[in-house]
């Protein structure tokens, strides 16, 4: 069984993690594996092909709890992230630079989500070093970061000093809840 990521920069190849503990490159038109990184110790549970200046890496989260950037040129990996203290199911490129938290296509920030009922940012510039960390709900039964995903939504037009638009973080729970932070 794999983890699907999503489809590559060139629009031709796909990235998939699985419980074989590797991720691997596929060609769409051929179906043929391209490619196969390995690194992690426990079954990957989520994939992302980066964008931008970030192109040519993938983000990986393990139930190893660890998070692993990839080069997809080389095959290697380029930095390995340990914080959490269960299996990671979310990772996502963020929209934030590390610099005043501007919003743009270059990022240098990536976040995780965990069953440890976490979710983390981490800097790819500062060798692994951890930026912030967001408690999910209040730990609970079945509580947990299952998804998440970094949305602009649309401010109410009453509010005249705001912006119209902002970058809010969506995450999902074992439990079944929705929330949106920021």
């Amino acid at each position: 069984m794999n983890t699907i990521g999503v489809i590559g920069g060139n629009g031709y190849t796909i990235c998939s993690g699985s419980y074989d503990n590797n991720i691997c490159i596929w060609d769409i038109e051929t179906t043929k594996q391209l490619n196969i990184f390995k690194g992690h110790e426990y079954t990957v549970r989520s994939v992302k092909y980066g964008s931008n200046e970030l192109l040519n890496t993938i983000l990986s989260g393990s139930a190893d709890k660890s998070i692993c950037l990839w080069d997809v040129r080389s095959g290697q990996q380029i930095q390995v992230f340990n914080g959490h203290t269960d299996a990671i199911f979310a990772i996502e490129y963020s929209p934030f630079a590390v610099s005043n938290v501007e919003i743009g296509g270059n990022s240098n920030v990536i976040c995780s989500g965990s069953m440890d009922n976490t979710i983390r940012f981490w800097d790819i510039r500062s060798n692994k070093n951890e930026l912030y960390a967001i408690k999910g709900e209040e730990k609970k039964e079945n509580s947990g970061i299952i998804c998440l995903k970094f949305l602009q939504l649309k401010k109410n037009k009453k509010r005249k000093n705001d912006r119209d638009y902002d970058i809010s973080l969506c995450y999902g729970s074992k439990n079944g809840n929705i929330c949106i932070w920021g």
